[in-house]
């Protein structure tokens, strides 16, 4: 059984994702925790603290992405797009929940999700050896994800792995591009 802090934050993330800041409120979030609103404020003294635990949740999540695909077999950029779907993982509800408080302008919420982008970015790039090549990767892989996350209940976004396969044949090629270029080995 996850801790109560875990749950708080799993509550948070749904509210966010289900309905938005508004509706994800101290109370709500407390009573779908099955925590006390005292339990709540002990983990979480204020809804900023919320926030920043789930920017923490996500930093942690991407990090460990990151440091995946760095290590990936088949490439840093192979690796980005084959999983730039959206599966419900823990990651993926950070992601969105995330988003959602950017949407509103959220701070904190802003500058996780600009700080994950770069260091996906980052790995792209180490791996790629062009920010050019690693951004085209990336904006592939990135575009994968947003239909994904945001039209698949609407009967669209749902890539197949026949489609995925053959976007993973414009990723090699922009990759063989580059390094005809000279620009990565």
């Amino acid at each position: 059984m996850s801790s109560s802090r875990e749950r708080i934050l799993d509550s948070f993330e749904k509210a966010l994702i289900r309905d938005g800041e508004r509706a994800a409120t101290m109370e709500a979030v407390a009573a779908d925790a099955e925590v006390s609103k005292g339990g709540l404020l002990y983990h979480f003294p204020s809804k900023e603290a919320l926030v920043d635990g789930l920017a923490d949740r996500l930093r942690g999540l991407a990090e460990k992405d990151r440091e995946t695909m760095a290590a990936a077999p088949d490439g840093a950029a192979r690796y980005y797009v084959r999983t730039s779907v959206f599966e419900d993982s823990p990651l993926d509800r950070a992601l969105v929940s995330m988003a959602r408080l950017a949407q509103q302008g959220h701070p904190t919420a802003k500058a996780s999700l600009a700080e994950i982008q770069e260091r996906w970015l980052d790995a792209l790039d180490a791996q790629l050896g062009d920010r050019t090549t690693a951004h085209a990767v990336k904006l592939l892989g990135d575009g994968l994800y947003y239909d994904a996350a945001f039209f698949a209940s609407a009967g669209t976004g749902r890539t197949s792995g026949a489609e995925i396969d053959e976007l993973l044949d414009v990723v090699d090629l922009i990759v063989s591009r580059s390094s005809h270029r000279g620009v990565a080995s």
